[in-house]
């Protein structure tokens, strides 16, 4: 058993032994078990290797001539430094004010709540009064109702801020004290952008099969639904297993520094390197897993857009409403599910599991005091 734990003034025991196999019963605090070690999930792995490696041969094979072509002043007639200059620039405000965000929240965690509730309310009530004065009267009475049930929401959660702000305090010093999971996520921001650009070259050397013009001026082109699917899914598939191997690493590190704080207080401690380490092997397949069921729901969100035409606009929205809905849903649900998988090695669907019963026990007081802290 690792030192008591310091936290906010209350010393926390630890209440987990890294060093064996725990089968004891299931813990109604939601606390999991330690796994066995071993690969979880493989099937799911090695399509995610197939799919990159099937994106990196279509680029090789099709996409550099075209893409070189395409991005050509003297063919294509526009000029995109001014595009990579923005992306450029915007990307570097973001490292800042990502980099000076962690002080801040650790300074004053209750008053970023708090303004965050406070912005929600603002935001409501000014959609509501420039509606009503602008003669929109659907958007006022929209604008209303969501005011009257911020303000209710607002009202409710009041009371819970104070343990959501040690939560959000309690992450902040873990990060801190293991400040290299800052450089794993750079880095797999790297890895994305990179994955943006290959996808990218892939896609302008297929582009000829996904839409296919017409030679006729006044007829549409005709779309290759199927291939478009597949870059979708493809693309979004990838993003969604970097941005979940990110969250995997961090849960793993948090759970080390919290139940074993010795092996998780250092910029690169034995807790980040061996958090990444699992989170790229035994449990990469269960990323994989729960990063292709968002992945399929975003590739026919997509899907949908870009089927828009002037006949089929409501069907479409109808269709956009619920996909959106079933993405919040699963998003939502592998945020927890992946918890599970960083701190106690998991396979998905049992990580699933233990999300629900943690639901099941502990009501509402945990999605409450996630969603105050994700604001």
């Amino acid at each position: 058993m690792g030192e008591p734990l310091v936290v906010e003034g209350t010393a926390v025991a630890s209440p987990y032994d890294h060093t064996t196999i725990q089968q004891s019963a299931p813990d109604p605090s939601g606390r999991g078990e330690k796994q066995e070690t071993k690969c979880r999930d493989p099937i799911f792995a090695l399509l995610l290797y197939g799919n990159v490696g099937a994106i990196a041969g279509v680029a090789a094979a099709y996409g550099t001539a075209a893409f070189s072509e395409a991005v050509d002043d003297g063919n294509s007639g526009y000029n995109y430094q001014g595009y990579i200059n923005v992306a450029f620039v915007t990307g570097a405000i973001a490292i800042v004010l990502s980099g000076g965000s962690l002080p801040i929240m650790m300074c004053i965690p209750t008053a970023l709540i708090k303004v965050s509730l406070f912005t929600m309310l603002i935001l409501s009530g000014a959609m509501m009064v420039m509606s009503f004065i602008y003669g929109n009267i659907w958007g006022g009475i929209f604008g209303a109702i969501f005011f009257a049930i911020f303000l209710c929401y607002a009202r409710a959660v009041w009371s819970r801020i104070p343990f959501a702000s040690i939560n959000l305090l309690t992450a902040c010093t873990a990060v801190k004290h293991n400040a290299g999971v800052i450089l794993v996520a750079y880095f797999f921001i790297a890895l994305a952008f990179g994955w943006s650009l290959l996808w990218a070259v892939a896609l302008t050397g297929v582009w000829e099969k996904v839409i296919v013009e017409s030679e006729n001026p006044f007829e549409e082109n005709k779309v290759g639904w199927g291939y478009l699917f597949l870059l979708f899914l493809s693309y979004f598939f990838t993003h969604q297993v970097i941005q979940n191997s990110t969250h995997v690493t961090v849960a793993g590190t948090v759970g080390t520094w919290w139940f074993s704080p010795e092996d998780g207080s250092s910029c690169c401690s034995s807790g980040v390197r061996g958090s990444l380490i699992r989170t790229l092997t035994t449990s990469f397949g269960s990323i994989c897993f729960g990063s292709l069921l968002v992945a399929l729901i975003q590739a026919l969100k997509a899907l949908a857009q870009s089927a828009r035409d002037g006949d089929n606009q409501l069907l479409i929205c109808f269709a956009e409403c619920i996909l959106n809905c079933l993405e919040s849903i699963l998003e939502y649900f592998n945020r927890w599910a992946f918890v599970y998988v960083g701190l106690y090695g998991y396979s998905y669907l049992e990580a699933g599991k233990q999300v629900f019963t943690l639901f099941k026990d502990r009501g509402w007081e945990a999605i409450i005091a996630d969603d105050l802290i994700s604001n």
